[in-house]
């Protein structure tokens, strides 16, 4: 009797081709969210950050674990079966949700989110690598079953990759954060994509050319693994323990390695060169790769510092990402797409053929736009070039759903033909060489299309190129320009200064003036009398000036706020000719008065804001509450926060608005609340347009690293730990920081000394002052100079508390934290009212009600960054006008003459129950 044969249906072949929703889309819609992100990266948080990691950990991590199990299956020649596509889909399904909760936590700053999307793709690439080490153990030997060993080894770098991030994500110190960056980036950059790009790449671009593999590439790959994961590794080490030598020896060996596959490479380019995109792709990608490499190993051998190193990553990681990362990846994909599609010759072309579209004006107007990014231009052509970019690499989205759509409706009429009496099938057609002169001229327009993108950015602005028109207006001098001597000098922009700082040259002579901002945290210009300017230049920029004929003393300055002031300034001075005589209707005159005080600003009206007015509707004053500290014994905390500088329009008083620098969107800024013994770890992310810093007098440590001034685009992490108690003034530190203070740059880290008592209400109120500059401007710098404030306040806004007034319960005891964030001027804080039996100033109680019984105090007198508290009690219900008692001080802003600025006011006694309202 035959027994019939059971077939395990999981265990059941299945087709290896065909549309696959959950391998074929997720990279598609990871680079269709970077393309949005590129788009509106202002209104988001990190977009640098997230730029990179939807290409590198989104888009290329999921190509990743679909392509190498792929080859993998075919290498070792194992059978799809229904379990291992559902071992598969699961694995991707856990990779792709890690990514998206990581992308999600980091700018959120939700690290448990983090925490898990991170444990997530590392139990994805560990799932990944144990599927595949069982399978090569089972299989029969391969010649070149040694790619499969790339692929365990990769996978087995993405969760040390993933465990650094997390850690990076949590918060570091500087100098802990730019080693720890560098070393998360070797290892994912080296290991999980580099080994799985070299260990595919010996096989898939002979296949991809159409051509025969170099005999030596077997021997290669075996001999070529080992020295690129001990490459990646200790580059990876040597950065996470702080070695830059040993950092930059792991570099050099990897680089080794990829030296001894170089050879089966270039056989197989040589023997048919690329001419289709996914070639020509893939051959741009593996250019990048190596000279990104060599410029980070230039990088460590030339960094005396891994702060040094940290600013060199920065600006190679975006060329690794765009130059390496995209271009593999949608080469190889162009090419692959098809493949696996399968469905014959006829729909294999002609998916091909879409995505061959344009190819070598796409390859060539991606990569020399790159090219000129790269090269030290302004960030008007970096702008446009970075469009060019993305319009090139964003076509492979359109041309991929393209694609997709032409190769199902070749299949469906390949079906419809084989049907009984449809006729004869159509021959597919044969693979046409594209003509090396379609190639050229393709080529030839992207590169084009870049030149002519540059020149726009020079045309509307000269700086873009180091070319400035000559001043003279008239026909005249206009034709004396061009017939004058030129002289160039070379000017420094760093510490305050331009140095030199006095140019003498020929009556007569035409001045062009090189100027280059080599300060390591500020942004500078070069603003002259005649109303030539250079733009702002960020750190490396620099700038050619044309000053024109110089004929008459011409001055020159720095026009950020304060710079000025600070000495920033320049003196041109024509030798060989009598000085004319100054002149008030003289057009430098004239510009100099314009650029005057306010730093390029108009003048502030006369009136100035008027401190009768009534803010509008939608206004919400400074919240003063300080709430209490959580119960959690003696248990030190650790305070994470990131304080992001930016620079907003924000009403200083009704109806007048300033343009202000913050930090978090408000100022003051955000406080810090805590005891003794707690720790502190602050990222500051400067998102202005200058440079700027931060000082916490809370703590106590060399301020050479973490108040150091750091450019846009930058960060650095502040960390110290309160060790003794008060209420401490925190500022950008950045000079003049007279102006940065003025203009909203300070707040407020509150230590409670050990035995504070509690009570009833708290609030925080910080003094300053304003010096005005034209409505939406910025501070006067000319006002500050003098002390000639328009306004002093309390917590950023003239006489807030007036219509938003700050309410207790009658009979509470309340405390009220005060401080002088100053710049200038002096406070003495007085509740008009009430008196004082607790007086705590600058670390010591000179008034406590539990030991001095029936003593009083009328006011707490602070210096600028100076700070205490006070504490009293109001039995009757009414108003209590809270006031410096510098009078005129409190008639500008931080009372109002008509007692109607108000402190507290008690509710009646009968409703002592309730809750109080802010």
């Amino acid at each position: 009797m035959r027994e019939p044969i059971a077939i395990n249906p999981a265990a059941q072949r299945i087709p290896g081709r065909g549309f696959w929703a959950l391998r074929d889309l997720p990279t598609a819609l990871w680079l269709i969210f970077a393309v949005v992100v590129s788009l509106i990266h202002r209104e988001l948080p990190a977009p640098r950050w997230l730029l990179i990691h939807l290409m590198m950990l989104g888009a290329l991590s999921h190509a990743i674990l679909v392509w190498s199990q792929y080859f993998a299956t075919a290498l070792l020649k194992l059978v799809n079966t229904a379990q291992a596509r559902r071992q598969q889909s699961y694995r991707l399904a856990l990779m792709n949700c890690g990514a998206l909760l990581v992308l999600i936590g980091v700018p959120s700053e939700l690290w448990v989110l983090v925490a898990i999307g991170s444990s997530a793709i590392a139990a994805a690439a560990l799932w990944h690598a144990g599927w595949m080490y069982r399978n090569i153990r089972k299989a029969l030997p391969s010649p070149f079953g040694p790619s499969v060993r790339y692929y365990i080894a990769a996978a087995c770098f993405l969760p040390i990759g993933a465990g650094l991030g997390t850690w990076i994500a949590a918060g570091l110190p500087s100098t802990l954060h730019e080693r720890m960056t560098v070393a998360h980036a070797m290892v994912n950059l080296l290991g999980w994509v580099g080994l799985t790009v070299a260990g595919t790449l010996i096989t898939l671009w002979p296949t991809m050319l159409r051509t025969r593999m170099a005999q030596n590439a077997a021997t290669a790959l075996r001999q070529a693994l080992p020295v690129l994961v001990a490459g990646a590794f200790t580059a990876a080490a040597g950065a996470a323990s702080g070695l830059l030598p040993l950092a930059a020896l792991g570099l050099l060996a990897y680089l080794v390695g990829l030296g001894l596959l170089a050879s089966p490479f270039i056989f197989a380019a040589r023997s048919k060169p690329p001419r289709n995109f996914a070639t020509l792709s893939v051959l741009a990608a593996a250019c990048w790769w190596i000279g990104t490499l060599i410029w980070t190993l230039s990088a460590m051998f030339t960094s005396g510092s891994w702060e040094q190193m940290g600013k060199h990553f920065d600006a190679i990681a975006p060329y690794l990402v765009a130059g390496f990362g995209a271009q593999i990846l949608v080469g190889a994909l162009s090419y692959l797409i098809p493949v696996a599609l399968g469905g014959g010759p006829r729909p294999l072309k002609l998916a091909n053929a879409v995505f061959d579209r344009g190819a070598a004006w796409r390859i060539a107007m991606a990569n020399a736009a790159l090219l000129a990014c790269a090269l030290p231009v302004s960030s008007l052509v970096r702008v446009f070039c970075s469009v060019l970019y993305l319009i090139a690499m964003a076509t492979f989205i359109l041309l991929l759903f393209t694609a997709l759509k032409t190769h199902r409706k070749a299949k469906a009429e390949l079906a419809q033909a084989q049907q009984p009496g449809s006729g004869p099938r159509p021959a597919p057609e044969p693979v046409a060489e594209r003509p090396a002169g379609q190639l050229a001229g393709q080529a030839a327009a992207g590169v084009m299309a870049v030149v002519l993108a540059v020149a726009v950015a020079v045309a509307i602005d000269p700086a873009a190129a180091g070319v400035r028109e000559p001043v003279p207006a008239s026909s005249e001098q206009n034709i004396a320009a061009s017939n004058a001597p030129v002289q160039r000098v070379q000017v420094e922009a760093k510490d305050m200064a331009f140095t030199p700082n006095v140019i003498e040259v020929p009556a007569g002579t035409r001045l062009v003036i090189e100027l280059r901002n080599t300060d390591p945290g500020q942004v500078h210009d070069l603003v002259l009398a005649n109303g030539v300017d250079s733009g702002r230049l960020a750190t490396g920029e620099s700038a050619s000036i044309d000053a024109g004929i110089i004929s008459e003393d011409l001055q020159g300055w720095c026009s950020i706020v304060g710079h000025k002031q600070m000495g920033m300034t320049l003196q041109i001075k024509p030798t060989g000719a009598a000085k004319p005589e100054a002149s008030d209707a003289s057009p430098q005159g004239g510009h100099e008065q314009h650029h005057a005080g306010g730093d390029g600003q108009e003048a502030a009206s006369a009136a100035g804001p008027d401190l009768n007015a009534v803010p509008g509707k939608d206004f919400s004053a400074f919240d003063a509450r300080l709430d209490p500290l959580p119960k959690n014994g003696a248990k030190p905390v650790t305070h994470r926060e990131t304080f992001t500088v930016s620079e907003l329009q924000l009403d200083v008083a009704p109806g007048y608005s300033q343009k202000l620098w913050t930090f978090n969107g408000t100022a003051p800024g955000p406080t810090l609340h805590g005891k003794v013994g707690d720790k502190f770890e602050i990222t500051l992310v400067n998102d202005g347009s200058m440079g700027h810093s931060i000082d916490f007098h809370a703590g106590a440590l060399a301020p050479d690293e973490p108040m150091r001034t750091i450019a846009p685009g930058q960060s650095l992490t502040y960390e110290f730990t309160a060790t003794k108690s008060g209420i401490w003034m925190y500022h950008c530190s950045t000079a003049p920081m007279s102006a940065h203070i003025a203009n909203g740059m300070f707040g407020a880290v509150i230590i409670e000394p050990d035995d504070l008592p509690e009570v009833d209400q708290s609030f925080l109120l910080i003094q300053s002052e304003y010096y005005l500059g034209a409505p939406g401007g910025e501070v006067d710098m000319g006002k500050a100079e003098a002390q000639e404030e328009d306004l002093v306040v309390f917590n950023g806004y003239a006489n807030q508390y007036t219509f938003e007034p700050l309410e207790v319960q009658a009979g509470d005891r309340v405390r009220f934290w005060v401080l002088d964030a100053g710049p200038n001027k002096a406070s003495s804080f007085h509740v008009v009212g009430g008196q004082f039996d607790t007086v705590y100033a600058e670390g010591h109680y000179t008034l406590d009600a539990r030991q001095d019984k029936g003593g009083g105090s009328q006011a707490l007198a602070l210096a600028p960054a100076q700070g205490g508290f006070v504490e009293l009690e109001l039995d009757e219900a009414g108003n209590y006008p809270f006031v410096t008692h510098y009078m005129s001080d409190a008639e500008k802003g931080s009372a109002r003459n008509d007692q109607r600025e108000v402190g507290a006011i008690p509710r009646p006694q009968t409703e002592k129950g309730a809750r109080p309202v802010q």
